[in-house]
């Protein structure tokens, strides 16, 4: 399996369409995970941006306020092609707040189609850190869609009641799949830059993550218990087990509360047991997988776990068009819209989101 192959659990795909035909098919804000402090030396601005990534963003933002990049803070990444609405934090020590209103869009830009908009603008007592949010809340409008209407609206039922395979999304291996050969470059010896090694590092961790997720998609057990599993705390990075089964465990896991995990792959050793470690090592036995793990134990990485199943909270849908179709989800931090999207159908434009 390529490491950016869709992962499907529910069967064959219900519908062909395109997604992104404009930026504003694909809408997606952050959900804050605090409220400002009202005082500080960090402004903090809720941005509307369109047709721009979030590094560019902040590079737009540094200009503005006359400071340097490393003085932005920002707590997600956010796709270019889409509108978007996320929160950037800007050290300003004793100065005085800059005209808000200033920060737009130069004419040129206006022409590409790029816009950046201040929704808000507080002051806050220290920088905006990544992962600083409770999840991203997505609406998606999907066009030229293809399909029989009760089979997606069924299809859309089950992924509401059983969730999808927690994949990272194709975005996570770059323009064309290749930050996973790139990855091996680098362990091999090539010298690439810090920010670079950063992604490079994470796409190494995803790839082996998604093999184990894959073969537990294969034995359809990415969301029930194998013997020796360790298990996710649902919106939280916590784990526990391994441990019996017992009725509380199998109550838990019907509520969503608790979620097989997989290995992000570092030193130490696995920290399942019995079928569920025997799995993982199936998995990740080849020459391949093997220069990945050691690599990623040379860079330092340790052993984390990662959640194998994912549910979209709040799933609506409606049809504006006989041939469109809008989704309406939150997703918890980490994850990607493009898994649950994978699970529905085909969609030209889906990477990147």
């Amino acid at each position: 399996m390529s490491a950016d192959a869709p992962l499907r659990a529910h069967g064959a795909p219900a519908l062909r369409g395109r997604l992104r035909a404009s930026p504003e098919d694909f809408v997606v804000g952050e959900i804050d995970a605090f409220e400002p402090s009202g005082a500080g030396e960090h402004l903090l601005l809720t941005i509307e941006k369109r047709g721009m990534n979030t590094a560019f963003a902040a590079k737009r933002i540094a200009q503005w306020a006359g400071v340097a990049e490393s003085a932005i803070g920002y707590a997600g990444l956010k796709d270019r092609h889409a509108v978007t609405r996320q929160r950037f934090s800007v050290w300003l020590p004793k100065k005085v707040s800059p005209e808000i209103a200033t920060l737009g869009v130069d004419p040129d830009s206006a022409e590409r189609g790029e816009r950046l908009t201040v929704l808000d603008a507080q002051w806050h007592s220290r920088k905006l850190p990544r992962g600083a949010l409770a999840g991203n809340r997505f609406e998606l409008t999907l066009r030229e869609v293809v399909g029989d209407a009760d089979a997606i609206d069924a299809r859309l039922r089950a992924i509401a009641a059983r969730g999808v395979p927690n994949a990272f999304g194709e975005q996570r291996f770059g323009r064309g799949g290749d930050n996973v050969a790139k990855a091996l470059a680098m362990f091999g010896g090539r010298r690439v830059a810090r920010d670079e090694r950063t992604h490079l590092l994470s796409a190494a961790r995803s790839a082996l993550f998604n093999r184990v997720l894959a073969r537990r998609v294969a034995e359809d057990a990415w969301d029930r218990p194998l013997d020796g599993e360790v298990w996710a705390l649902d919106g939280s990075r916590s784990v526990f087990g391994p441990e019996p089964w017992s009725e509380a465990l199998a109550e838990r896991l019907a509520r969503f509360d608790i979620h097989p995990s997989g290995p992000l792959w570092g030193r130490g050793e696995l920290r399942t047991q019995g079928a569920a470690r025997a799995l993982e090592a199936a998995a990740l036995d080849d020459d391949e997988a093997a220069a990945l793990r050691a690599g990623l134990e040379r860079a330092g990485l340790e052993q984390e776990r990662r959640a194998l199943r994912l549910r979209p909270a709040d799933l609506a849908w409606d049809r504006p068009a006989p041939d469109a179709l809008r989704l309406r989800f939150a997703l918890p931090p980490g994850a990607y819209a493009t898994t649950v999207l994978a699970e529905l159908g085909d969609l030209e434009g889906a990477a990147g989101g």
